[in-house]
């Protein structure tokens, strides 16, 4: 089983994605292979992580997908690596609401067996830095920690103040990184700016955090660390395998040529999990990536489309001036094509975001919202549609700081249970769009129904 580490923090905040990304990129920059991760259901580290590796970012979230595919899921990614590095979430302990340590970054390196690595922002302790590390170490004896990483560490006393207190703790120090303005990656009202956004700058900031890493961390020891980690058997996801096992239930894909699915990408829809067009393609799709902002119109021969999450809300003005493509949406979903959307694609489907006109296949506007709405889902389809047969139970996850009114159709897509019981999202002939992000390696039927629906040579030629 591939060498392996879990880097966690205390609370969000502290610099785990600057570490994570640094290691991932310096060990890569060693001529290892190296295997990125991310618990929890962000979709924006895994882009900086696939920069600094060159494979996939990849989801381990046993909220959306279950505790039993964590190892199998991680053992797909991790497949022909030398080493898997896991950018963990929040703080170490903390997991969905009220459920317990589910879908923590301690659950998930406790699936892995894998070792954590301590990242703690010192900028505002010394001596109590031993009492912080030593809680973390000592609350659930499963959880190994392996080392600490001191970051935003202020002068060379501070460092000594800091070492010399951890001395005694049993927890050895592995790095120690200052205040470094160029590794910063810049936010806004839901996180990190993803790469897709800035390609260029994103480039320059993930070779600064590998030099950080470099300069302040012995990577020696945590490679030795990583290698530490004991046997984990398990057999890897495979998608092909889990689509054949529901196929009878959802459909065979139809038959002669293998339809084309179109799924949106570019820098206004960065939000997709890599297990879903894989998922796709065992379904018997043939998967074409679209940038709506730049193409007008879609792939040839679409059959059924997917839209996923991202920023309409920062390229509306140039979503609607690519009237082309909206008119050829709009065609495929009233000729009742399978159409997929999830937070951003549902606000591309409404009739208008903050004013600006969007596809129309909604009977719904949308508009920015200073709520944010966030947290996990379980939720059951209270309509039939390409993605869901009525009764069938997925969890998900909401993020975003947008409205659309209604909130839902005279059709809903699902009926959320928790935290709070209510209908959302719209089903309409083809078309499923929610607000709810879902992570279809737990529910592979997804993907097979879905494909099972599309008719190859089905779409519709752009208007006029």
């Amino acid at each position: 089983m591939v060498a392996r580490l879990v880097i966690a923090a205390p609370s969000s905040g502290a610099g785990k994605t600057t570490v994570a990304t640094g290691l991932m990129a310096a060990f890569a920059d060693r001529g290892l292979a190296v295997s990125p991760h991310k618990v929890g259901p962000d979709y924006i580290d895994p882009g900086y992580h696939a920069l600094a590796t060159g494979r996939p970012g990849r989801n381990l979230d046993a909220y959306m997908c279950g505790t039993g595919l964590i190892a199998p899921l991680f053992a797909h990614g991790a497949r022909g690596c030398d080493l898997a590095v896991v950018e963990g979430v929040m703080g170490l302990y903390d997991g969905a609401a009220d459920q317990g340590e589910l879908a923590s970054t301690a659950q998930v390196a406790k699936l892995l067996k894998a070792p954590v690595v301590l990242v703690v922002d010192a900028s505002s302790q010394s001596r109590s830095v031993a009492a912080l590390v030593h809680g973390f170490a000592s609350w659930d004896p499963e959880v190994r920690i392996g080392g600490v990483i001191l970051n935003k560490v202020a002068t060379d006393r501070h460092e000594h103040l800091l070492r010399e207190a951890l001395g005694g703790s049993g927890v050895p120090v592995l790095g120690v990184l200052r205040r470094a303005p160029a590794v910063a990656t810049p936010s806004r009202h839901l996180g990190l700016v993803p790469v897709a956004e800035r390609q260029t700058a994103a480039v320059a900031a993930v070779a600064a955090q590998a030099e950080q890493v470099r300069a302040g961390c012995d990577l020696d020891a945590l490679l030795a660390l990583a290698r530490s980690a004991p046997e984990l058997s398990t057999e890897a996801w495979d998608a092909r395998t889990l689509v054949a096992g529901v196929r009878r239930d959802e459909g065979a894909p139809p038959a002669g040529r293998r339809p084309v699915v179109a799924v949106a990408g570019g820098a206004a829809f960065t939000f997709s999990y890599a297990e879903h067009t894989e998922l796709l393609s065992a379904a018997g799709a043939d998967v074409v990536v679209f940038d709506p902002l730049r193409d007008e119109g879609l792939p040839d021969g679409t059959a059924g489309l997917v839209i996923g999450g991202g920023f309409p809300e920062m390229y509306g003005a140039e979503l609607s001036a690519n009237e082309p493509l909206r008119k050829a949406v709009a065609e495929l979903a009233r000729s009742g094509a399978p159409v997929a959307a999830e937070c951003a694609g549902l606000l591309y489907l409404a009739r208008s975001l903050d004013g600006t006109p969007m596809c129309g296949v909604l009977d719904a506007d949308a508009r920015m919202s200073e709520r944010l709405t966030l947290g996990y889902r379980d939720a059951v389809a209270v309509s039939d549609s390409p993605l869901a047969a009525t009764g069938a139970r997925m969890r998900g996850h909401e993020f975003h700081r947008t409205v659309i009114e209604p909130g839902a159709g005279a059709q809903a897509a699902w009926g959320l249970r928790q935290p709070e019981r209510r209908l959302e999202g719209f089903v309409r002939q083809g078309v499923h769009a929610s607000y709810v992000h879902t992570h279809w390696a737990g529910a592979p039927e997804a993907a097979a129904r879905f494909v099972a629906h599309c008719r190859p040579g089905r779409s519709a030629e752009p208007g006029p």
